[in-house]
């Protein structure tokens, strides 16, 4: 593990971190943990609380991550793209059985998620969709749907922090193990956007592909240096160096 602000950054390999996910027994709620994903946790108690419960694992999905854990010498092992680890889920629960739940982005981008993943996996079991427009304090009827349909893993697209609050509020009660915020995959499952090419991802420039293809982005790329001055000027860090 590494610690950023208090966070305790999982800082293993994505195989590593994916035996422990399917080791436990209990509910385990993957938090892909940017910048901004983290960032928002401190300004937000309840979120804070959620992303340092035991339950939960903070993978370093962001570069910024990676190099704040570097420059602090608790250096993590590896970037883990959150939707990654979606998918190598998603192919666990098809091989196993077992059934998922997506839940965000618009009605016809999570439909056509459905899609693409059956396509893929003919016999994914996917136990429900629903778009990610509704109000998380007045969802019952979203919360009911769920839980009569009992899946091994939720994974939720509407965005930090609207994600990240749907899970603290509701993961005591949903019968659900896997939890998972996972932004704008279903956009890149349902072939809406595309990924990096490789040769960014093998540098690290997934961010530029997207701020490229998604102007609107620049604007959320302020929280990286306020998350990095936060935590290279963090007294618990500096108190840990002496």
């Amino acid at each position: 593990m590494s610690e950023i602000l208090g966070y305790k950054i999982f800082g293993g390999s994505k195989d590593e971190l994916l035996t422990t996910v399917f080791q436990k027994k209990d509910k385990v709620n993957i938090i892909s943990g940017n910048p901004e994903v983290l960032y928002n946790g401190l300004k937000d108690d309840q979120l804070q609380e959620n992303f340092n419960d035991d339950r939960s694992i903070i993978i370093p999905d962001g570069i910024g991550v990676v190099y704040t854990s570097k420059l602090l010498r608790d250096p993590v092992r590896e970037k883990i793209a959150g939707i990654e680890v979606m998918e190598a889920i998603i192919q666990r629960c098809d091989r196993d059985g077992k059934s998922i739940y997506l839940l965000g982005a618009n009605q016809a981008v999570v439909e056509n998620c459905r899609s693409k993943l059956l396509d893929k996996y003919p016999k994914l079991h996917i136990a429900g969709i629903h778009n990610g427009y509704f109000d998380i304090d007045n969802c019952e009827s979203i919360i009911d749907e769920i839980n009569a349909a009992s899946p091994e893993a939720l994974f939720v697209a509407m965005g930090s922090p609207k994600q990240d609050k749907f899970i603290t509020k509701y993961m005591q009660r949903l019968n659900v193990r896997i939890f998972m915020g996972v932004g704008g995959s279903f956009d890149v499952l349902a072939g809406k956007v595309n990924r990096a090419p490789k040769w960014m991802l093998k540098c690290n420039l997934e961010w530029l592909y997207r701020v490229y293809k998604e102007p609107f982005r620049i604007k959320r790329l302020g929280a990286i240096p306020k998350f990095m001055w936060m935590a290279l000027t963090d007294r618990r860090n500096c108190d840990s160096k002496k």
